[in-house]
């Protein structure tokens, strides 16, 4: 009964890890990446698709993106939506490729970066902390259904906070890593 709680929370929260992970590559550091690109969405054939999904892109050196787009009529879509980007790029349009100069990180630019990071990880803690809580609801639950015991459920709350506890370092050394990339550029 605990061991499916248990394992509830931990792939919930391993999935809000991965989801902060993917956040924290589209913040830009000295060198390009695809990855910068994976938080940017555009609404082509009906649908928010990501532009990895709308044409190849390739880092040709470590100043530029480029973006082969498949079908033409997507173009402007794609333009659109990377200016509109918190990335501060400007897209250049040459045929069905667009290319994407990354301009010198400024200091003002990194300290938006790095404050933009901290607020993705603070917003990664929260989510772990809110599965805590319902994990801890449902343990309590069982408590007062008369389930499990009083020492019962104050173990098995004990182990989901020792979870909780393990899963925000992972987020703390994550953000410590990104913020020392801006900080060495």
């Amino acid at each position: 009964m605990f061991e499916d709680i248990k394992n509830n929370i931990k792939s919930r929260m391993e999935s809000s890890i991965q989801s902060f992970k993917s956040d924290m590559q589209g913040i830009r550091t000295g060198r390009a990446s695809p990855n910068m690109l994976d938080s940017i969405k555009i609404d082509a054939y009906g649908q928010k698709m990501n532009i990895n999904q709308l044409g190849n892109i390739t880092t040709p050196d470590p100043r530029s993106i480029n973006i082969d787009v498949w079908d033409t009529s997507n173009i402007v879509l794609v333009d659109k939506a990377l200016r509109e980007s918190d990335l501060g790029i400007n897209p250049m349009i040459e045929g069905n490729l667009i290319r994407l100069p990354l301009p010198q990180l400024t200091e003002e630019r990194r300290n938006e970066f790095l404050k933009m990071a901290g607020k993705i990880s603070e917003s990664a803690k929260v989510a772990i902390r809110n599965i805590r809580r319902d994990g801890i609801e449902q343990v309590k639950k069982l408590e007062k259904d008369k389930e499990i015991g009083q020492d019962e459920s104050k173990k098995y709350q004990e182990n989901i906070e020792k979870i909780t506890i393990d899963q925000v370092q992972i987020i703390e050394e994550i953000l410590k890593s990104k913020e020392t990339d801006l900080k060495n550029i």
